[in-house]
């Protein structure tokens, strides 16, 4: 049997300005969801970028 080894995801602390109206949106479909306003905004970002046009790769 293997052994489980608990890894803590690296992650930074940061702060952002956003509009109240988009905060609540955010909340809303986070809440829809059942997951954190942190990680709608993480998976937000991450397709985001996965997603984009890459003109300057």
């Amino acid at each position: 049997m293997a052994n489980f080894i608990p890894k803590k995801p690296e992650k930074e602390v940061i702060s952002m300005r956003i509009s109240s109206e988009l905060l609540a949106e955010v909340d809303k479909k986070a809440a829809g969801i059942d997951i954190s306003r942190n990680e709608f905004i993480n998976q937000c970002i991450k397709f985001a970028l996965e997603n984009m046009a890459n003109e300057n790769d």
